[in-house]
């Protein structure tokens, strides 16, 4: 069951309002839904929170989940201009470069390279090249083959992509995060266009006719977190890809089939479910998060059409908020999720409070609703 806030009176007619409503703008929402306190419940908690891993023993360092929970409430932070925030966050990171070494991912998978985005963003705050020498190494990493590298591994880099290619959905915001941060880091357009080559196959090979896309080539599901990484992935992007890119026209063709479908499938409460096609499955936060972000952005961008998106996005942000209890925990997440051919298998994943996986994007919405 959800746990949800009270909500006034005043806030019930207001959602009512939003489902007819045309309104474009996302600064008008009541007490207690709003972006800054929303943003100010979910950082606060991620500041208190212990540190999460791959694996029990921590061999593979921090979490990726987590790596997107503090670059959500850094960038949160700064648009807010919270400085004490900023501040909690800076001292969070701090140990890893002394205490905490160990914790900092190896750099040989994609869900752990994205590792690098983080440093990247502080760098980008403050100018300290500490940060900025401790990231790029997992950008450039990325697309370094090592010799340990399989037979299908170099075959990948022999075409020009990362070696560390799956053709797993989830895998277009952990290569993009990363090589975009390099180029706004660097100014070296070299990380953003192989970034957006890689983008462009993945969009050739999993995007289907309707807009969605499947969890694998061999695993046939629009499952909802799974597209939301794609969603953000093109997101990301296309906020840095120079507009002289020839791979950007195809990013944004593949961009805007998604959200259209993504609006077509949208629930009438406004969330959508764990597997985007099927009316009865159950509604997911996750997922529902990192599309409301990929629309905000794409309405602040000019890439939708502000009458036409705006009354989505205030929608899914008036139905995902009573899903964040009390503590700042957002609940009805997936927990993390491999891939499988079996459509019961998606069905049957646990739905869990306080995981970053759902964390993340809530920020992610937070900061670029204030933008």
């Amino acid at each position: 069951m959800k746990t949800k806030f009270f909500i006034p009176l005043a806030c019930l007619l207001f959602f009512t309002q939003c489902a007819t409503s045309s309104k474009s703008d996302f600064d008008n929402f009541p007490e207690g839904y709003t972006p800054k306190e929303i943003g100010k419940l979910v950082s606060k908690r991620f500041v208190s929170t212990k540190h999460m891993f791959h694996n029990k023993n921590g061999k593979d360092g921090i979490h990726y989940a987590e790596v997107c929970t503090w670059y959500g409430a850094l960038k949160y932070a700064t648009v807010t201009k919270d400085n004490e925030l900023f501040k909690q966050l800076q001292n969070k990171f701090e140990p890893l470069f002394t205490t905490e070494a160990d914790y900092r991912p190896r750099m040989n998978h994609v869900d752990l390279n994205m590792f690098g985005c983080l440093p990247l963003e502080f760098y980008q705050i403050t100018n300290d090249k500490r940060y900025l020498d401790m990231g790029m190494p997992y950008a450039d990493t990325q697309w370094q083959v090592p010799d340990s590298a399989t037979t299908k591994e170099k075959e990948w880099a022999e075409k020009g992509f990362s070696w560390q290619t799956r053709l797993w959905i989830d895998d277009m915001f952990m290569i993009t995060i990363i090589q975009s941060q390099a180029y706004k880091s660097t100014g070296k357009r070299e990380y953003i266009d192989r970034a957006a080559r890689e983008m462009v196959m993945y969009l050739d090979e999993l995007q289907r006719p309707n807009g969605l896309f499947f969890h694998a080539p061999d695993v046939p599901f629009f499952w909802g977190r799974g597209n939301g990484w794609m969603a953000v992935g093109m997101t990301e992007l296309l906020r840095y890809l120079p507009k002289d890119n020839k791979d950007r026209p195809r990013i944004l063709e593949g961009y805007l089939l998604m959200m259209k479908s993504l609006k077509e499938y949208q629930l009438p409460g406004g969330m959508w479910n764990q597997l985007i096609d099927d009316p009865e499955c159950w509604p997911e936060t996750s997922g529902t998060a990192m599309f409301t972000y990929a629309m905000i952005t794409g309405v602040k961008s000019g890439w939708l059409d502000k009458k036409e998106y705006s009354p989505v996005v205030h929608k899914a942000w008036m139905a995902l908020v009573p899903y964040i209890n009390e503590e700042g925990d957002v609940t009805e997440v997936c927990v993390g999720t491999n891939k499988k051919n079996d459509k019961q298998y998606y069905y049957d994943r646990r739905r869990i409070a306080g995981d970053y996986h759902g964390q993340a994007p809530v920020l992610w919405c937070c900061f670029a609703l204030m933008e």
